[in-house]
């Protein structure tokens, strides 16, 4: 599978792709790199976003995942830059409870492009992040699109 590294803020990023669209995003660098222009165009992106210079993603998107879990990602992609929306808003929206949708949030294979760190528990409440160093990254994220 091509795949790209590259350092971001928050450490180094893997961004992999797969049929011509990104289909992962990991902490940590992977060994033997396959560019492809789809993959210099997401590090340009993500390079963008965190220099504070990009707002919105437009990536080709191939997550897997269940249907449930792909409903929840394609929420979380229209939540704005800057903004929260609670893992309740989007269980009363889906009607079911807020747990499956952490479960959701959690494996998201494409985190920062699909916001899952704008997802957060009831009040504002920091309840987890899968990626990098967890909540602290959750939170740097949050505090990135505040600026």
């Amino acid at each position: 599978m091509a795949h790209l590294s590259m350092n971001s803020p928050l450490g180094s990023l893997t961004v992999f792709e797969e049929r011509g669209a990104l289909v992962a995003i990991e902490w940590g660098r992977a060994p033997d790199p396959v560019s492809s222009p789809l993959l210099a165009e997401a590090t340009d992106q993500l390079d963008a976003y965190f220099g504070g210079r990009l707002r919105a993603f437009d990536l080709p998107l191939r997550p897997a995942g269940t249907v449930f879990q792909r409903t929840v990602w394609a929420l979380m992609g229209d939540i704005p830059y800057g903004a929260t929306r609670t893992y309740g808003g989007f269980a009363r929206t889906l009607g079911t409870a807020p747990r499956p949708v952490g479960g959701a949030c959690g494996r998201n294979p494409i985190p920062i492009v699909i916001p899952c760190h704008r997802v957060v528990g009831a009040g504002g409440a920091m309840t987890g992040y899968s990626g990098g160093q967890g909540v602290a990254t959750k939170r740097a994220l949050l505090r990135l699109e505040a600026d």
